[in-house]
């Protein structure tokens, strides 16, 4: 997707980022300090061991639990929270997760309990959650929204390429809203899958167009200024970073290692793996809730995020919003 002027009608902000990560208390510690405008330095690092919990989480697999931990504060912090609960327009807000591995640990553990002990001994009660759409089923369902639900388990381009997606349904015209969520669980399944730690957390972010945001008097936190995806980095970046170019303050990347690209003279780079652990399909709304984070903390410049697969790599660039 090339970037997007300024002007144009369909221009997409962020209204709201949602984070539920071991350790992190705001956004702001994915950059690595604690947001200074709040004396309590953003409240109680979220903590799985009790925030997992709870009547509306029964019989949920541990990923719908955390994109469910962390679309809520999302929602509350793009101000869609009334008295009486969340009120988007249900029929206008549309749902894109990105996991790879999400639920991998139901799908196996059905699958065993079958070898093992035939299909008799398959509870129905937990069936649900080896679909693939589980997590944006239970995220639509459990916030009563009607809008399109997809899910995006390609690699660990996924994150990014749900912003797309997301800004793609906003400027088709099939949403007004949409709430887009990353999340990969730590459990042994995927530790023996992957061969190393996951996040075991969840990032979303709401996306507005900008008109509409404007409509219900929020202000946008950062805007997406342009996605590429393809097997050339260099036209990757190109595409996401659009003709206008402009300065970089901080430059996201992903894995460490050789497919790490050199940021630009006077962009700080940024690895969120190195401290987080393999965060796959959450990678890109990870890096989304960072650029949000460094414009709440008074930084300049473009934010790009890059992410790199085994056939292609992906870049999505975010710009202040005005």
């Amino acid at each position: 997707m090339n970037s997007e002027p300024t002007g144009q009608p369909h221009a997409v902000v962020v209204t709201g980022v949602g984070l539920a990560v071991p350790g992190l208390a705001d956004p702001a510690g994915l950059l690595g300090a604690a947001d200074p405008s709040r004396p309590d330095g953003g409240g109680e690092p979220f903590d799985p061991e009790t925030a997992l919990k709870g009547r509306e989480l029964r019989h949920k697999d541990r990923a719908t639990r955390l994109a469910l931990r962390a679309v809520e504060p999302a929602l509350r912090d793009a101000q869609w929270y009334g008295a009486e609960g969340p009120a988007p327009d249900a029929a206008r807000t549309a749902v894109v997760v990105s996991s790879n591995t999400g639920n991998v640990d139901s799908v196996c553990g059905y699958v065993d309990t079958a070898a093992l002990h035939t299909s008799r001994a398959i509870s129905a009660t937990g069936l649900p959650q080896t679909s693939t759409s589980a997590i944006a089923g239970w995220i639509a369902a459990g916030f009563g929204l009607r809008g399109p639900a997809l899910t995006l388990c390609n690699g660990a381009t996924s994150g990014l390429d749900a912003l797309r997606w997301g800004r793609g349904l906003i400027a088709a015209g099939r949403a007004d809203t949409v709430i887009v969520t990353g999340v990969e669980p730590h459990n042994d399944v995927v530790a023996r899958l992957l061969g190393a730690r996951a996040v075991d957390g969840a990032a979303s972010v709401v996306l507005e167009s900008a008109g509409h945001a404007a409509a219900r008097g929020v202000r946008g936190r950062a805007r997406l200024r342009g996605h590429g995806r393809g097997a050339d980095p260099a036209e990757v970046l190109r595409r996401a970073r659009g003709q206008e170019g402009g300065e970089v303050g901080l430059w996201l990347t992903g894995a460490p290692g050789p497919d790490r690209e050199h940021p630009p003279a006077g962009a700080r780079p940024l690895a969120l793996e190195d401290e987080l652990g393999q965060c796959g399909g959450a990678l890109g709304v990870l890096q989304c809730v960072a650029a949000v984070a460094h414009y709440d903390r008074g930084g300049a410049g473009l934010v790009v995020a890059t992410a790199h697969a085994t056939d292609a790599c992906a870049a999505v660039a975010f710009q202040p919003p005005c």
